[in-house]
């Protein structure tokens, strides 16, 4: 589940729309700029530096999408990090033009569909529900924020009363709806991009695993089976790039993120379940998400575990809660359980920086994943561009390493996150 080299045998593998591979590689390569990591990060990197006309090449030691890329919970959310926290860490004018940025990473998803005519199942439409009237505050607070920075896209807020026409179930006491937002296939919008980046020119392994990354003023990696030299390297590994660079791991935290997806409901009943399909996603500390597939399965993700421990069984510890949800799917079947690992910065803000000299990171994208992950490609294309306006803001934020690696930051962690939720229920 975690540790296969080909897919996780989730439902986004079982109904990807191409079944092209990548080869291996072997021997020596020199190009302009190499790419470690074949998720969104690596592959939006790559497409922005072949559409200026770089040769790029990009490893990845499983296949395309493998990692949290090709198993998340498929929701198009805009906003790159926390602005508050940019605006207390850095200033206002750089906490602005995050605000900017989490409506461009959105709409560069979008953008990148069109362009190269990606069949993702994109739909629009996504509603944060509340569970409490404290949530249901600071939903209110949200809408009013946007509003004042002039929001592009439509939002209301959801009364108890009008709950469901949009989810039935007596769980939630209000929401709030985004229609800029909402949901698609995040497996075959990765394979698509990266059809595109290859149509461009970039070479692209697969089950080429990185051993080792030579920085400095002529930076090269190291493979299983050969050497590629580069003018610079770009790290887009995140909590997979484990020991290949060291000194990254202390930083950021793999913590576990789990789906299930039913069998088919059947129109009239997933329907009647979310009327409008939209993407759904609560407000708690130890928050659920969930929405429909195209062939109307529900997709029902959580259970985010900061211990480090992967549970022994998905559905098992999954399906109480969708049941608790939704009581009038008991007896559903589950088709598919899946997991993997998503990077956590401990101040939730993605980790950019540069390694003596030429070689540049993302990481730590906190588990806001599709719409960030093609900004952080383009931030870290742009630095090779020389424009490093975007990059300085986030290279400005210290993150101090973790002491003892995962036997002490995942606890740690999972303590942490405990406190939160025991004052969530409190």
């Amino acid at each position: 589940m975690l540790d296969t080299r080909e897919h996780a045998a989730s439902y986004y593998a079982a109904t990807r729309n191409t079944d092209v591979t990548y080869p291996g590689f072997s021997g020596e390569l020199r190009c302009d700029i190499a790419v470690v990591g074949g998720g969104f990060t690596g592959v939006s990197a790559a497409l922005y530096l072949a559409e200026r006309g770089y040769d790029v090449v990009l490893v990845e030691a499983n296949r395309i999408g493998w990692g949290a890329t090709g198993r998340n919970g498929g929701q198009l959310i805009d906003g790159f990090t926390n602005v508050e926290n940019i605006r207390k860490r850095i200033g206002s004018a750089e906490a602005d033009m995050v605000r900017a940025m989490g409506l461009e990473c959105r709409d560069i998803v979008v953008d990148r569909i069109k362009q190269y005519s990606i069949d993702c199942d994109l739909k629009f439409g996504f509603l944060d529900v509340a569970a409490r009237p404290a949530e249901m505050r600071d939903l209110e607070d949200y809408i009013e924020d946007s509003q004042r920075h002039h929001y592009p896209h439509e939002m209301r807020i959801v009364d108890q009363v009008d709950m469901r026409d949009y989810v039935e179930t007596d769980q939630y006491i209000g929401g709030l709806v985004n229609m800029g937002n909402g949901h698609l296939h995040p497996l075959n919008l990765c394979l698509g991009e990266a059809r595109a980046a290859s149509d461009l020119g970039v070479k692209i392994f697969e089950q080429t695993k990185v051993t080792r990354v030579r920085h400095g003023a002529k930076p090269f990696i190291e493979t299983e089976s050969g050497k590629i030299f580069a003018n610079k390297v770009l790290l887009a590994g995140n909590a997979y790039l484990r020991d290949t660079v060291p000194k990254l791991k202390r930083t950021v935290i793999p913590v576990g993120s789990y789906i299930i997806a039913t069998e088919p409901l059947g129109d009239e009943r997933a329907r009647a379940l979310l009327p409008p399909d939209m993407a759904y996603c609560e407000q708690c500390t130890a928050l659920n998400y969930f929405r429909l597939s195209t062939d109307g399965r529900m997709l029902f993700g959580g259970l985010c575990n900061y211990s480090g421990r992967n549970p022994k069984s998905i559905t098992a510890s999954l399906l109480p809660k969708l049941l608790k949800i939704f009581p009038q799917l008991e007896g559903v079947r589950v088709d598919y359980e899946w997991g993997g690992y998503i990077g956590i910065s401990v101040k939730r803000i993605p980790q950019f920086g540069r390694i003596e000299g030429n070689t540049y990171y993302v990481q730590g994208y906190s588990g806001h994943g599709i719409a960030p992950t093609h900004l952080g490609g383009k931030i870290l294309a742009d630095v090779v561009a020389g424009d490093t306006e975007q990059f300085d803001i986030f290279s400005k934020v210290f993150h101090f390493p973790m002491p003892g690696g995962k036997w002490f930051a995942n606890p740690a962690l999972a303590l942490g996150m405990m406190y939160y939720r025991i004052k969530e229920l409190l």
